[in-house]
């Protein structure tokens, strides 16, 4: 019989990060742990606001599972919807059954060994000037995703693109733009040489894109949802956004990862800001993903220990300690 242990944890940022939703000064995640009697699996979430999820809600949707004592990964894409809850679970389990087995969760989903991967590096919505400090002071990194979403877009791209004028660019308005200012925030991005625009409208406004030419790859994420999310995305996206909280888990996101690669969209790998256990089973997904957004521990005042390790603008895989 399995036991679970649920637990709300605030992990304090290192500086403000904003988006066009607003602020935060801190990590709360939900971790959980499952245990056989003899082994233990953990996982760990976000509660997402913007999908009505608190840290309270999240924690006892977890301690609702308790009464049902022979769930497994399957079982639960069918006892929980998609979201935070199911994503610390789900994780939870794959580890368990990493540590049962002795073998490692790539090998048990029948992947290949994680490679170290790029990941970008965000740079938090703010006035231009401290934007573009913020990107020289990362100027080295490889890729920036720079949050937009407000008024004044435009002159907070121009800065920044001539503070790192070398660096790759991904821009994120979180539903920040409107029908009316997208096609000026499309081309102040191509006057930047953005790679990719990320939920640029609100999800319920997004129709507009299958009007408006796209002179930049426009990638979904609040739009994007679970596997069965993709198919509304055609003719809008280029790309997804694809992260644990959202679809679900790892199982999901497996899952969404195979479904969006055959309709052809683009993969990009993003999280939230969480400690290293969260992140921990994204490197799984990533692997096949064109970009990558798994910067979340960087902006924590401390990560939790073991971490995962970053080096020269790169995530490493998990190792034995953290998760799977």
């Amino acid at each position: 019989m399995l036991s679970l242990r649920t637990a709300i944890e605030h992990w304090p940022l290192a500086n403000a990060f904003t988006i066009s939703r607003g602020a935060k000064t801190e990590a709360c995640v939900v971790t959980v742990e499952i245990d056989d009697g003899k082994h233990q699996g953990r996982g760990e979430c976000v509660p997402y606001a913007r999908y009505k999820e608190t840290p309270e809600s999240v924690a006892a949707a977890i301690e609702a599972v308790k009464h049902d004592a022979d769930f497994d990964r399957e079982k639960l894409r069918h006892i929980l919807p998609a979201g935070a809850a199911r994503n610390a679970l789900d994780c939870a389990l794959w580890d368990l059954e990493a540590k049962r087995s002795g073998r490692p969760v790539h090998e048990l989903a029948g992947l290949p060994a994680p490679k170290p991967l790029p990941t970008a590096f965000t740079i938090s919505l703010d006035t231009p000037e401290t934007m573009a400090a913020a990107a020289a002071k990362a100027s080295t990194w490889p890729l920036l995703k720079i949050k937009l979403g407000r008024e004044g877009d435009a002159a907070r791209l121009r800065a920044v693109r001539q503070a790192a004028p070398k660096a790759k660019l991904i821009v994120d308005a979180n539903e920040g733009w409107t029908p009316d200012n997208l096609a000026a925030n499309f081309a102040a991005c191509a006057e930047a040489k953005v790679a990719l625009i990320e939920q640029p409208l609100p999800e319920a406004q997004d129709a507009v894109l299958t009007s408006l030419a796209h002179p930049v790859p426009v990638c979904a994420d609040e739009s994007a949802h679970d596997s069965a999310s993709l198919t509304a995305l055609a003719g809008k996206y280029e790309a997804v956004n694809i992260k644990l909280d959202k679809a679900g888990g790892l199982t999901e996101a497996l899952a969404m990862t195979e479904k969006a690669m055959q309709m052809g969209l683009s993969i990009m790998a993003g999280c939230m800001i969480s400690t290293s256990l969260a992140i921990a089973p994204a490197l799984l997904f990533a692997q096949k993903a064109q970009v990558v957004d798994l910067d979340g521990p960087l902006w924590l005042s401390k990560d939790r220990t073991p971490g995962l390790r970053y080096d020269n603008h790169c995530v490493y895989p998990a190792e034995k300690g953290l998760w799977g």
